[in-house]
């Protein structure tokens, strides 16, 4: 039993199992291979409709037809990661080459998914038949068993086109993600052909054939001169908008008309971008924009922006790409499974491998159709052999008792035992030494073949096989030959298959907000008991006076370019900016003061709301229900995060009082159980926000604070104690740390 027990260290186990785990994913899955551009889950569900003859002549299959069949085979991971990447081979407004041709529901720009596979249909896109997938048969590439060993699938595709850049990737695997973005296939092209020219070629020379991305959806990319630096590295941020227009509407009003989108606003993010311009229209950020509708449909994107009259059309353009996605970063990773291994590529390096593997292909293809016509040429060259002696051939098969005595003397000149008309006919019989191939070539030959005309035809082809031999044989031999056999091809895919440039590549200036001064001014800052809260003007509160006091919980004046505090039981403080309130009619309902901020009312509950100007210059009074209390420098909330630490509490704790005091005032404090206790507020020290405090009266057993009284000199306070009135200022001053008197 000792024996079958392996020792080992459970670190070094979990290394090496993560290890595996993640280089799984990063090779396996999620990575594409720098020679295809492909992912294995890409690879398969093309490979596999090639096996079915799903090809772009043919009709359509459903598509849970050729996920079934992919997953069966080839790639056990589940339909719908199957189902998924062959959805957006088939989307044009996320491949710069669609590499399925899609029947039915694949999904929209603007983020809508595809049908269920059992409704919608799918083929190969011509392309992908003729640059993806061809002389699969001439052992181009190398096959290896699936994942349960029952059938073949080719390690790489022998793609003819540098599909990492044409189609881009993006895939997130262990420690890793790739994140590439797509080329113009005729640019692509050319840049291959040049570089098969000069393999020497510097990145600024390639970009004088491909200068940037051309992505789908189009849009500018608007940092032109960072592009060189990304393409030597393989990594870097693109910046890209959308594109703009300016139409002139009724009435002298402008509007604006996007017609192209960033990239990366693909999807779920076209909706955000209205989303965001509602905002900013709600946020009054604006008052330009009128009115936003998204008409965009199959002919493309059209999102128009009625503005109203005499709006700064520039200004409102920079503040759509500063705030919105209408301007957005594409990260750029050209991470790629480079020699069984991932690497971080330029540009170069990327067509460097590309061109590398076009010459490997191509040999493979000639050697592999080198060698058939050379079995052509041996079999053409017996069978003229054969037509000069077809009556000594004649003869032997007569003679013959089988075919194996024919063969034999076909083959070595074996004529024992076959009957031949003269001792001459032997003697030739005797010489004969055709090959194996030649003789099983000679004995399935059909009488037909001797008439004249079919004679001159074998003639003729033989002569084109001994022509093709040739050129197979300078191919192979000659790199030069085999790099115009490369770039004919290219050159082919490129007049068939090429498109005009969809993205501008230029430099374009950052956009910048320009911020209207405000006019500074006085509002009263208006809040119901049900949390909804507002600005008016003076004049408005003044004409309605008697019913805002009644309606409202919390009034007060504020400048409009002020802030408010809100101090919360849990010692938090929410900042308000009074420019973020809804500001306008007395009769307009406001809005929830959760919704400009991060107060929670589930968690917390309101102590104090003020103006941040009104405790600036003051002292703020911070009691808690355990009785701790202190005085902190109003200054110290004046900060720019919109939630922050108002005071530190101990566990348990929680504020119930917070009021602006001076030294010449008195505090009284009132417990649960009716336990008053005045001090002078000269006694309460002063610290910082984030300290506790110190003890403002001992409190009795279970016994909390539940009220704090603030007096002046000439102030006269009475509160009623079990149906008598208590008037605080006549409450003896004692010393702060002591327990008081009951009442």
């Amino acid at each position: 039993m000792d024996n079958n027990i392996i020792q080992t260290e459970y670190s070094d186990l979990m290394k090496k199992s993560y290890i595996d785990y993640a280089m799984s994913v990063i090779i396996a899955r999620a990575l594409p291979d720098v020679r295809d551009g492909l992912k294995p889950v890409q690879r398969r569900t093309l490979y596999d409709m090639h096996e079915l003859g799903i090809k772009y002549d043919k009709p359509y299959r459903k598509s849970a037809r050729i996920v079934g069949d992919t997953m069966g085979k080839y790639h056990p991971h589940g339909d719908s990661s199957i189902y998924d990447a062959m959805v957006v081979m088939a989307q044009e407004f996320k491949k710069g080459l669609p590499l399925v041709d899609g029947h039915g529901n694949f999904g929209s720009i603007e983020g809508d998914g595809a049908a269920a596979m059992r409704y919608t249909e799918a083929r190969l896109a011509k392309v992908t038949q003729e640059a993806y997938l061809s002389d699969l048969d001439k052992n181009v590439v190398d096959f290896i068993p699936n994942y349960d060993e029952t059938e073949k699938e080719p390690e790489v595709l022998p793609v003819k086109v540098p599909n990492l850049l044409i189609n881009g990737a993006e895939g997130i695997a262990v420690g890793m993600a790739t994140s590439i973005p797509p080329h113009n296939l005729g640019e692509v092209l050319d840049g291959v052909i040049a570089y098969m020219k000069n393999p020497d070629i510097t990145t600024g020379e390639m970009m004088q054939y491909i200068p940037g991305p051309d992505f789908p959806t189009g849009g500018i990319v608007a940092n032109k001169d960072d592009l060189p630096a990304i393409y030597e590295s393989g990594q870097g941020k693109i910046k890209i908008r959308g594109k703009v227009e300016v139409e002139k509407g009724k009435g002298g009003k402008d509007r604006l008309v996007i017609t192209e989108i960033p990239y990366t606003m693909i999807g779920a993010n076209i909706g955000k971008f209205l989303n965001d311009v509602y905002g900013l229209v709600e946020s009054k950020t604006t008052n330009d924009i009128v009115d936003i509708t998204n008409q965009s449909s199959k002919e493309g994107i059209r999102i128009v922006l009625e503005l109203k009259k005499g709006a700064d059309v520039e200004a409102l353009k920079n503040l759509l790409y500063k705030k919105t996605k209408l301007e957005d970063t594409f990260g750029v990773n050209m991470l790629a499974v480079a020699d069984g291994r991932p690497e971080t590529m330029g540009i170069i390096p990327i067509i460097k491998h590309h061109v590398n593997f076009q010459y490997e292909i191509t040999r493979r293809k000639y050697e592999t159709l080198l060698a058939k016509e050379k079995e052509k040429e041996e079999v053409q060259e017996g069978l003229i052999k054969a037509c000069n002696v077809i009556d000594l051939i004649i003869e032997i098969l007569r003679g013959s008792h089988d075919l194996k005595m024919a063969k034999a003397c076909l083959i070595n000149g074996e004529t024992e035992g076959i009957r031949f008309k003269s001792k001459a006919s032997e003697g030739m019989a005797k010489q004969l030494c055709f090959t194996e191939r030649q003789a099983s070539a000679i004995l399935e030959m059909r009488l037909y073949k001797l008439i004249g005309l079919e004679i001159e035809a074998l003639i003729k082809e033989h002569e084109e096989t001994i022509a093709r031999i040739a050129e197979y044989t300078d191919i192979l031999a000659n790199r030069s030959s085999m790099a115009k056999v490369i770039i004919k091809q290219i050159k082919s895919f490129r007049k068939e298959y090429s498109h005009e440039r969809r993205t501008v590549i230029d430099n374009l200036k950052e956009a910048v907000i320009v911020k209207k001064a405000i006019e500074e001014t006085d509002v009263v800052f208006l809040m119901d008991r049900f949390g909804y809260a507002k600005t008016v003007d003076k004049s408005v509160y003044e004409r309605n006076k008697e019913t805002a006091d009644s309606e409202n919980k919390y009034i007060f004046k504020v400048k409009n370019t002020g802030k408010i505090c809100i101090f919360t039981s849990t010692g938090d403080l929410h900042i308000i900016k009074v420019l973020d309130l809804p500001y306008g009619k007395f009769r307009d309902k406001g809005t929830p003061i959760d919704n400009v901020s991060n107060y929670d009312s589930s968690k917390e509950n309101f102590v104090c709301i003020c103006p941040l100007e009104a405790i600036m210059d003051k002292k703020v009074l911070f009691a808690t229900k355990t009785a701790m209390i202190k005085l902190v420098s109003g200054s110290e909330f004046d900060v720019s995060r919109k939630t922050s630490l108002a005071t530190k509490l101990s566990d348990d704790d929680e504020i119930v009082y917070i009021g602006v005091v001076d030294e010449t005032q008195t505090m009284v404090m009132r417990t649960v159980k009716e336990v008053f206790l005045r001090i002078s507020c000269d006694t309460i020290p002063e610290k910082k926000k984030a300290a506790v405090g110190v003890r403002g009266m001992r409190l009795e057993r279970n016994d909390e604070l539940k009220n704090v009284y603030i007096l002046s000199d000439d102030d006269s306070v009475e509160v009623e104690v079990k149906g008598k009135q208590i008037a605080l200022n006549r409450l003896h001053i004692a010393n702060r740390d002591t327990k008081g008197v009951k009442k």
